[in-house]
This record gives structure tokens, sequence and C-alpha cells, in this order.
């Protein structure tokens, strides 16, 4: 049986949203992401540490584009970032002040937690405080 080659990491995440000038103001402004790049109504590319978060619009990506084929989501889905365990209350304090909701808080191993909030797109986003993923 063949066996496949390695996979080195994710590269792109993507959600969708359905206001981009929100969407940006969202992710740049609340979320600290380095935007990268826009296309106006189509997309927005984001920096964050080491991989790219990336923002489209789901009507015009369904329709496919020159460099792409047709992609595109509706209703909520879910990404997750890490940050250092020193950061995680800091991130939480930080969301809630700026009158984010927390929606629910999980611990995962005796280290690992998480807890979820929403972007203005009702996506599901978490913040987990290190890669408590099996390797």
């Amino acid at each position: 049986m063949a066996v496949p080659p390695p996979v080195t990491g994710v590269l792109e995440t993507v959600l969708y949203y359905t206001d981009q000038a929100r969407a940006e103001q969202f992710y740049r402004e609340i979320l600290g992401f380095r935007l990268l790049g826009k296309e106006p109504g189509r997309h927005l590319f984001f920096r964050a540490g080491s991989s790219m978060f990336l923002l489209f619009d789901s009507k015009a990506t369904s329709k496919g584009g020159s460099a792409t084929p047709a992609h595109g989501a509706s209703g909520s889905v879910h990404s997750c970032f890490v940050v250092s365990q020193q950061d995680y209350d800091r991130w939480r304090e930080y969301l809630v002040l700026r009158d984010i909701p927390i929606e629910q808080e999980v611990g995962w191993n005796e280290e690992g937690r998480s807890f979820y909030f929403r972007d203005p797109d009702n996506n599901l986003l978490e913040i987990a405080n290190m890669d408590f993923w099996p390797r």
C-alpha cells in the first residue's frame, strides 16, 4: 500500500463574512491580525502568527475566480487560535472588556484550556492556551 508524503502544517484557514468592512474591523482592531491584502467585495488576507487567516465573501467566491475554483460556506463555521499560556487569561479579559461574550470555557487535559466566542458573522472562534492534540 502506498503511503502519502507528509504534510508539514496548515497554511491557510478560511472563514466567510457578509460585511467586509465589519469583518476587517473585527479581525484587525479586536483580534489584532495584520491585514496583508484585500479585494473589495471578495476577500481579506490576514497574518495570524505564523499562519494565514483568510476571510471571503461566500457569495462572491462561490462563483469562482481566475485563480481559484468556486468555494464558499454558509452558516456558522469554526476556527481555533492558540496563544501562550501566559496570555490566555489576558485574552479572555480583553474580549470581555470589549463586550464580546465568552460562550463557554473547556478544560481539555490537565493543562489545556480553551474558550469560545463569536465574530460579527456568528462564526464560532476559539482561543486555546496550547496545542493539546496528540502528535
